[in-house]
């Protein structure tokens, strides 16, 4: 039986959603002094069991197009930003510096951790300002693979490059003796590597923005090496604003461990994997013989290789199936049911001039305004703490939505439109029409995020925030 994860976080930060608004909580962001960051925490060394990070946001030109330089923004000095680890059920504590020209923040997706720590401006955190830094800290309750991004003018800083791969480890070794990390991700850059519109509002009110240059690990078409003969874990993230890739491995060897950091039984990869924004998935593949290559590819298109290199060790077996993590599984006989309709304005006439993003997308028919600091203050649903729930989700639109809930893991159970095994995740992309139920236990008390995360429907009004208390 699955046992509920108690949310822990540092004392220093405790606060309420209310005294972030009023900006007691400012407390916690604090600008640079002359010594800088270090990986003391709060002035003393830390002797709980963890993994200490001071990350700095700054501008960096990257090299997307041969040639050509891209201003980007970077997290750690790479674009997609540096890959954090951290075991199973320990601390995460980083020390965010902002040494960018705008405020930010870090949301930390998928994972389940106490509302103070989630990232989002007005939500559970001031934004972090210029020059200032702002210390996260909690434990990690689940294995898997996750990411890092901010929930600030998110076309722009995500486009910018402000993404991250987190990788959780299990508590205990898994069988996997390699093990690879591949980020997603297109740009939205021209032919000499200059940015170009992160939204425009007549892809917005469509399928999304899209970027015209793909890349894994911020590569085109990037050559990854696995060991010949043996079997490797293959983490695949997408990182992207808005693309849904389809996945595919012609003739290769593959099997699926994890969706969206969530073990499940291994099964074959198939034909192809539908992979939305935000979302994960964790492969076992076994490379073929040394200089044979497979082909990743999004539909026909090639997005990079996997090349075998020489191996001297004795092939591998298939890995067992991962451990669970510590979800709670709802109570199906006794939870009451929530309908969330995911709606299209359909007007393309909005009125721009008044400073505000147009409203295209609605839930149940209220459009979220990410320049009004108090929408929080009006969750679409209020869920009691421990209660189980169904959420009925139907999307009334002619186009895709990754739905994202923030703080809580739920288990998709059913759909009208494809034949569901069921699974834990954090995001469930919803097909067009499709109607589908997802379950949860309501265990983790505050203001969370509920949105679509193709990013240019969220900012356009696919959002909601949904209260447990």
């Amino acid at each position: 039986m699955r046992s509920v994860v108690v949310f822990e976080v540092a004392p220093f930060m405790s606060f309420t959603r209310r005294q972030i608004l009023t900006g007691i909580a400012g407390l916690a962001v604090v600008g640079l002094g002359a010594g800088g960051a270090s990986r003391y925490w709060m002035g003393r060394r830390e002797s709980e069991a963890g993994s200490d990070f001071v990350l700095i946001a700054a501008p960096l030109d990257v090299e997307l197009v041969a040639g050509h330089k891209t201003p980007a923004w970077a997290f750690g000095g790479s674009a997609p930003g540096t890959e954090l680890r951290v075991r199973q059920g320990e601390w995460l504590r980083l020390r965010f510096i902002n040494q960018l020209p705008v405020e930010t923040t870090i949301h930390w997706h998928g994972i389940r951790l106490p509302l103070e720590m989630d990232g989002v401006p007005y939500v559970s955190q001031l934004p972090v300002k210029p020059g200032e830094y702002f210390d996260y800290k909690f434990r990690v309750p689940d294995a898997g693979s996750y990411w890092y991004h901010p929930h600030v003018s998110s076309s722009e800083e995500l486009g910018r490059g402000l993404v991250g791969p987190l990788i959780v480890e299990e508590r205990e070794p898994t069988g996997f003796a390699y093990e690879r990390t591949v980020s997603l991700k297109s740009w939205h850059v021209d032919e000499q590597g200059a940015f170009t519109e992160f939204s425009v509002l007549r892809e917005a009110a469509r399928e999304g923005t899209a970027g015209r240059l793909s890349t894994l690990n911020g590569i085109p078409q990037a050559v990854i090496e696995l060991p010949a003969g043996q079997i490797t874990r293959v983490r695949l993230l997408n990182l992207d604003n808005t693309v849904t890739y389809r996945l595919n491995l012609p003739d290769a060897e593959a099997q699926i461990y994890a969706l969206d950091g969530n073990p499940v039984k291994p099964r074959p990869f198939g034909d192809e994997y539908w992979l939305g924004p935000g979302m994960r998935i964790c492969l076992a593949i076994k490379a073929p013989p040394a200089g044979e290559e497979i082909s990743l590819r999004n539909g026909p298109v090639r997005l990079g290789t996997f090349r075998s290199v020489a191996n001297n060790d004795a092939p591998g077996k298939w890995p067992p199936e991962l451990p669970a993590n510590p979800v709670a599984e709802p109570d199906m006989a006794n939870a009451e049911k929530i309908n969330f309709n995911f709606e299209w304005v359909g007007s393309m006439s909005v009125n721009t001039d008044n400073g505000k993003p147009p409203s295209l997308w609605q839930i149940n028919g209220e459009a979220w305004d990410i320049t009004d600091k108090t929408c929080a203050d009006r969750p679409i649903a209020r869920l009691k703490l421990g209660k189980s729930y169904i959420f009925e989700l139907k999307n009334m639109t002619q186009y895709q939505h990754p739905i994202h809930l923030h703080g809580m893991s739920f288990k998709v159970i059913a759909s009208n439109r494809r034949k569901i095994i069921p699974y834990f995740t954090d995001t469930f992309l919803l097909g067009r029409n499709e109607r589908a139920r997802v379950a949860l236990v309501a265990d983790n008390p505050g203001v969370w995020m509920f949105h679509c995360h193709v990013i240019d429907h969220m900012e356009t009004g696919l959002m909601a925030a949904i209260e447990v208390a």
